[in-house]
């Protein structure tokens, strides 16, 4: 999934049980991790991950996602076990075709997060306080 100039790429093992897409991924961010395989599309799964998509300056940042990549086609190289492959897995990664989500006057008159749902995002995560919109210090709400 690929957000504005803003924030960070967010990588997501896609999945399919009987026709239908689900997803694994790690974030620090509790809204952007596991999703069920219930989504007819890709497009639908990117989708549900919008609303909890966003920086440390609570703005909605996800504006395009790309096409699945298959990970068999480098099983010769070994990526799961050796780093050596995942030099040519992310070249490949930024060749591949690029979806928009968002219309620009979509994008003008999106909302920030609440405050609320920014801390509760943050929930599990560790080691830096974040900044809030209005230049606050939004504290972790996790311990050490």
């Amino acid at each position: 999934m690929i957000p504005n100039s803003r924030d960070d790429e967010h990588l997501l093992a896609l999945y399919r049980r009987d026709g239908h897409w689900g997803a694994v991924a790690k974030s620090n961010f509790v809204g952007l991790r596991f999703r069920e395989p219930v989504y007819r599309s890709v497009r639908e799964l990117v989708m549900s991950y919008f609303e909890q998509f966003y920086n440390v300056k609570r703005e909605k940042t996800l504006r395009r996602y790309t096409s699945p990549l298959d990970l068999k086609a480098f099983d010769c190289l070994n990526w799961t076990t050796c780093d050596g492959g995942l030099e040519r897995i992310a070249r490949r990664l930024d060749t591949l075709r690029s979806y928009p989500i968002l219309t620009k006057g979509m994008i003008g008159r999106l909302s920030p997060v609440d405050l609320r749902s920014y801390q509760s995002g943050l929930a599990g995560s560790r080691g830096r306080d974040c900044t809030d919109q209005a230049g606050k210090a939004a504290r972790s709400l996790t311990p050490g």
